[in-house]
């Protein structure tokens, strides 16, 4: 199955980069393939100063190795040895009427000390897939809302009709700034632990998922984000701006940064197990501002984006 996904991740980060690389129209991805001293590495693609895209990374990772110590804890287990692989992205549109936006598919496995990685028969103790994406604007339109999560809803559908609403409620409750009593953006969809046999889940459908089920499941919401996307990028990456709505795309750019470095469960992964650090805050948006005790003005196109976060709602 590693192998079998770490395939399918590939072709899909060429897939991607292909595709938002026509959209913007000048700017290219820069490669950099990297090592990891423990075991593994990956390929990272960062797309930077473009006609549409200020900023952007579409990131593979295969990583192996012993779990860490935090690790070990956070899995409640003892010692262990582990296989880590997944796409990461995240593009930060220029035109602040653009949203940004997230993604992640990814899949584990964690095997006993007692034979050699590199020999191929691992007694694998646990494996599970995990992923989602979601959207993060700086503007409200709706029928952009609508389209993204009608898009994951269909993806969902075709493979049990419980998903859609378990992972958007999952992806509302994950990308919430606590500190700021907010969300992150407007959801989409946030999965983890999808396994074999699993007992814990509260579908009769799910608990008899093989892991080949799972692995159709999580491809086919990775082979719909450029249909959930790039509509949206096109219809709003030439609308006029001001000056000022840049300023409060930069002002919530930080709330972005903020969740993911004080939550995001995948970057302290990744700060945890010795990734690569370039690749790991490439989400990081390059202009960012922090406006000491700032509110948007009453009845602003800002402040109901506000309302929204305040209060995620169901937008299909």
């Amino acid at each position: 199955m590693k192998d079998k996904f770490y395939q399918y991740i590939l072709q899909l980060q060429n897939q991607i980069t292909s595709k938002l690389e026509e959209v913007d129209g000048v700017a290219k991805f820069r490669e950099d393939i990297w090592e990891r001293p423990e075991g593994g590495g990956g390929r990272t693609r960062v797309i930077e100063n473009g006609n549409v895209i200020e900023k952007g990374g579409v990131n593979i990772s295969a990583v192996h190795g012993k779990l860490p110590d935090s690790m070990q804890k956070l899995f409640n287990v003892g010692e262990a040895d582990f296989f880590a692989c997944g796409l990461s992205l995240v593009i930060h549109p220029k035109n602040p009427m653009a949203p940004t936006v997230h993604a992640n598919w990814r899949y584990f496995e964690m095997y006993d000390t007692s034979t050699e990685f590199s020999t191929g028969s691992r007694k694998v103790i646990n494996s599970w897939f995990g992923g989602g994406q979601d959207l993060t604007p700086y503007y409200l339109f709706e029928e952009d809302a609508i389209h993204f999560h009608q898009t994951c809803k269909t993806a969902c559908d075709k493979h049990n009709l419980e998903f859609y609403p378990k992972y958007k409620k999952q992806c509302d409750n994950y990308f919430w700034n606590a500190h700021r009593n907010e969300a992150r953006g407007l959801g989409g969809l946030f999965f983890d632990y999808c396994k074999a046999t699993d007992d814990s889940s509260d579908s009769e459908q799910a608990k008899h998922m093989k892991m080949e089920d799972w692995y159709n499941f999580v491809t086919e919401v990775g082979n719909s984000f450029l249909e959930a996307y790039v509509p949206i990028l096109e219809k709003r990456k030439n609308l006029p701006f001001t000056e000022a709505q840049r300023t409060w795309q930069e002002i919530r750019r930080g709330r972005y940064v903020e969740f993911n470095l004080v939550h995001d469960k995948g970057t302290l992964f990744g700060l945890k197990t010795n990734g690569r650090i370039e690749s790991i805050l490439m989400s990081l948006p390059p202009n960012v501002q922090w406006v000491y005790d700032h509110h948007p003005e009453v009845g602003s196109e800002e402040e109901k984006l506000i309302k929204v976060l305040k209060n995620p709602i169901d937008w299909v």
